[in-house]
């Protein structure tokens, strides 16, 4: 009776681990191919529980999902024979799995070595037709377009579907990045020497003229003052002659003492004179 009973236990372990070696299952994100005594005898599996024969059949699965690679950086030269170094990614999943496990024995690191390779040898004959400008800023998004085509052409042949080739950044060499620099730096020092004579230029011309005009309007200030001035005189002259046509002896006495005033204005005044002169006319006792 234990005999029967270790029997129909180790009956049952072996069904159930056979059981277990002839089933597998595929995701709904994974490719399979399967094999009969290692050749393929099916790529179209479908998602979800199938059985096999085991020890006869095997499964190889592979990622579908869709993938990123991102490319080192690479430098390739201009038509202008110019380094640029360009730094990209693509992005690309398994559209054949029997053919891409028979270029690159299913092994996702060659596939991926093989697709950069693919990626920059595109790159180097679409910047090869290209200038520095045209691939930095004109042209970016047609270099991908048809980088994506070409590229697209020659995965296909390994079995894969590279859905889209973007460019991160273009860089230019240190060398070259120095060397363009130093020029834009020239330039923009060039034009700003252009604008400073420009303004002292144009500096010099407001300052003439505002000197001009401040001549001429001091000029026709003195002029004016000067008019007035005259017609002051005039019109004071006026008032004293008539004042003093009225009073003539008056008028004597006040321009003698004006006289007086003026010539002894100072503390070392010394004139020589004669006391009875006309000068003295009414310091003497019986001058009018």
């Amino acid at each position: 009776m234990t005999n029967r009973i270790g029997f129909i236990v180790v009956l049952a372990l072996v069904m159930l681990v056979t059981g277990a070696f002839s089933m597998y299952q595929v995701a709904e994100w994974e490719k399979a191919i399967l094999f009969r005594l290692g050749e393929i005898v099916k790529t179209d599996v479908q998602p979800g529980l199938h059985f096999k024969i085991p020890f006869v059949n095997n499964v190889r699965k592979f990622d579908g999902r869709l993938l990123t690679l991102d490319v080192d950086p690479g430098r390739f030269l201009t038509v202008e024979k110019k380094n640029v170094i360009v730094d990209s990614f693509v992005m690309w999943r398994i559209a054949d799995p029997k053919r891409f496990y028979t270029a690159v024995m299913g092994d996702e690191r060659n596939a991926r070595q093989r697709l950069e390779q693919i990626v920059k040898d595109g790159m180097r004959g679409q910047f090869s037709k290209r200038t520095v400008n045209q691939v930095v800023s004109e042209e970016r998004d047609t270099i991908t377009k048809d980088l994506t085509i070409a590229a697209s052409a020659q995965a296909g042949q390994i079995g894969i579907e590279i859905v889209d080739v973007r460019v991160k950044r273009v860089d230019l060499p240190s060398e070259v990045s120095d060397s363009v620099y130093r020029r834009m730096q020239a330039e923009r020092s060039r034009v700003a020497k252009e604008f400073r004579s420009q303004g002292a230029e144009l500096a010099e011309k407001i300052r003439a003229g505002a000197d001009r005009q401040r001549q001429v309007l001091i000029a026709e200030a003195y002029r004016e003052a000067e008019q007035t001035r005259g017609q002051g005189d005039a019109r004071a002259a006026d008032i004293y002659a008539q004042a003093f046509s009225q009073d003539k002896e008056f008028y004597a006495f006040f321009r003698s003492l004006r006289a007086y005033q003026e010539s002894f204005d100072g503390s070392n005044d010394l004139m020589l004179l004669a006391p009875d002169g006309e000068f003295f006319e009414y310091f003497n006792p019986g001058g009018q």
